[in-house]
């Protein structure tokens, strides 16, 4: 287990490393929610500002067996979770991935997902002409969301 722990935040780092040549898009408040030991699934959240409009049509991560794009939304009186293939990410416009909204579902858990963890997370993206491209991002692990100061 320590061992997968020590890989998968080594794989976060060498995720910053790659991010920092030429991202299709701005990653900020990037975070997944620590779950407890024997716990399957894990929720990861974040804010994306594509530089050209682009879809996000998945995600994957070594830390997670199946990693899918949910949205929760009020159907009437019932707050409902279901699984999309796909989110728009207009051009300069801010797209938050957060609680009780759009967010990733990562499930089959590979480790417990413990505060001080950082879970590298692969994104797909499509641009206008259909082409796929991928770009990686770090969650930090923690119990809930991180702060966020407004400049």
């Amino acid at each position: 287990m320590h061992k997968l722990m020590a890989s998968l935040s080594f794989a976060a780092a060498a995720v910053v490393a790659q991010a920092q040549t030429a991202p299709a898009i701005a990653v900020d408040g990037a975070w997944a929610r620590a779950a407890l030991q024997g716990q399957p699934t894990s929720a990861g959240y974040m804010t994306l500002t594509a530089k050209e409009p682009l879809t996000l049509v998945g995600a994957s991560s070594p830390a997670a067996g199946v990693v899918e794009l949910h949205e929760m939304k009020l159907d009437g009186d019932v707050m409902r979770m279901r699984a999309v293939d796909q989110l728009p990410l207009p051009a300069g416009k801010a797209v938050e991935l957060k609680p009780g909204g759009y967010h990733f579902m990562l499930m089959e858990l590979k480790a417990q997902f413990k505060p001080g963890l950082v879970v590298p997370l692969t994104l797909r993206l499509k641009d206008a002409k259909g082409v796929e491209r991928t770009q990686q991002v770090a969650l930090p692990v923690s119990a809930a969301a991180p702060l966020q100061h407004k400049h």
